[in-house]
């Protein structure tokens, strides 16, 4: 499970989660309280800025403690991590990407944004393709959660 890089250094960036939530489902989410989610597709928007892969390997191995509001929805028996993208960016990207997925998918309120003023980091959508296209569009880069050590560099 790698990012290819030329360097040994940890790398920052910003990903984007796919996650399926296979049926509608209320689950807690931290100081947010319970939340229903939607049977649907969704993209949720994060940064890492002291290692792209590591927080990439920890979202798909599953996290053991909850810390961040995407650990409480990926712990929840509904919901599916199907798939990641990734770039390497500074902080800043997370909200440009966050703002552009929130012209054209439905936002929850609050979520994964209390460090910064956006008004969500997830992003309902119909259709998976939706979010694949845009994060193409954005420059991302597909991530392979799998076995191989490489990842997926091309561009669509």
């Amino acid at each position: 499970m790698r990012i290819v890089r030329s360097s040994s250094e940890a790398m920052r960036g910003v990903y984007v989660l796919l996650i399926y939530v296979s049926g509608d489902v209320h689950v807690k989410v931290g100081a947010l309280g319970r939340l229903l989610f939607r049977k649907g597709f969704y993209a949720y928007v994060g940064s890492a800025q002291n290692g792209l892969e590591n927080r990439l390997m920890r979202h798909f191995q599953g996290a053991r403690h909850k810390f961040w509001h995407i650990d409480y929805l990926i712990g929840s028996k509904a919901a599916f991590l199907v798939g990641a993208f990734y770039k390497v960016a500074g902080k800043d990207e997370e909200c440009k990407s966050a703002r552009e997925f929130g012209k054209i998918g439905f936002h929850v309120k609050g979520f994964g944004c209390s460090d910064c003023g956006c008004e969500s980091h997830l992003f309902m959508f119909k259709d998976a393709t939706i979010i694949e296209g845009l994060c193409f569009k954005l420059g991302f880069k597909r991530y392979i959660a799998n076995e191989s050590p490489y990842c997926d560099t091309s561009d669509a």
